[in-house]
């Protein structure tokens, strides 16, 4: 198996696991070559590092495809949503890079990512080339049973130290959500303000989402964290995938046979 016993009640709690080596090096260098080639900035000349992010619609060549897919990542994706519950990942989400720039990029709200769009606003920007500010972002919803994903994956195309922009965590801030979410019942809410989010997970320890290319976090779907601005380390290269549910997060089972994914959200609950 991929996830130790330790591992994933760490997952429970934390509401994400680190997997160091998930995917190798080489892929990564791969998949940061072609990122640089659609930012349109010369990596050797910091002068032409104008935006403080760019976002970078799906690409789904092999190496992408790969990040997100080895077997060691399959295993613990059955370890932590369930055998049979899960689609793997075929397309690795938007990409995200992150520039040294004195600007704070507008993405930085503490946020969770769970939620479906109730139409097909969000890929008609992605088409468009990634312009997600024709997207109402009122149109995502989100519900108990994380209709819209099971699992997060954040792949590291490039080493990411504590000067390079590395994703803020809350820890444990899964175990808040669940509440939160659970009035509004399988249809769902539409988008909780970050400044509610950041006050109801205030009292979690933050953590910084560091690693070398080729490490992976898959994260709780409910987990609450942000990006941060890059004021002076390195362009900072990663994806922002997801496991989509091919069963539905349940609070209840006849058999008991809750996924760690779910134990969670019961614990969050006052269930557990």
């Amino acid at each position: 198996m991929c996830l130790t016993r330790d591992e994933i009640e760490d997952f429970v709690q934390d509401g994400f696991v680190k997997i160091a080596g998930a995917f190798p090096e080489e892929t990564a260098g791969a998949c940061r070559a072609r990122l640089w080639q659609e930012t349109g900035k010369d990596p050797a000349d910091p002068a032409t590092w104008t935006e403080p992010v760019i976002r970078i619609p799906p690409i789904n060549d092999p190496p992408f495809l790969e990040s997100c897919n080895t077997p060691r990542l399959h295993r613990a994706y059955d370890q932590l949503y369930g055998a049979g519950r899960w689609i793997a990942p075929e397309w690795p989400g938007t990409f995200p890079v992150r520039f040294p720039h004195p600007d704070t990029p507008m993405d930085t709200a503490w946020h969770f990512d769970a939620g479906w769009h109730v139409d097909e606003q969000w890929f008609e920007a992605l088409e468009d080339g990634g312009d997600l500010g024709k997207v109402d972002p009122y149109g995502f919803r989100y519900n108990i049973h994380s209709r819209g994903r099971a699992l997060l994956i954040l792949p590291l195309y490039s080493d990411v130290g504590p000067d390079d922009a590395p994703t803020v965590i809350r820890v444990g801030s899964h175990l808040d959500v669940p509440a939160m979410l659970a009035p509004f019942g399988e249809e769902g809410c539409g988008l909780i303000d970050d400044d509610v989010l950041d006050r109801a997970t205030a009292h979690r320890r933050e953590v910084l989402a560091t690693g070398r290319a080729g490490d992976v976090y898959l994260v709780h779907p409910f987990l609450v964290h942000a990006a941060q601005a890059n004021r002076t380390g390195r362009p900072k290269f990663m994806a922002q995938a997801s496991v989509e549910p091919r069963e539905l997060v349940q609070t209840e089972r006849a058999d008991g046979t809750f996924s760690p994914v779910e134990r969670a959200v019961r614990i969050g609950l006052g269930l557990a």
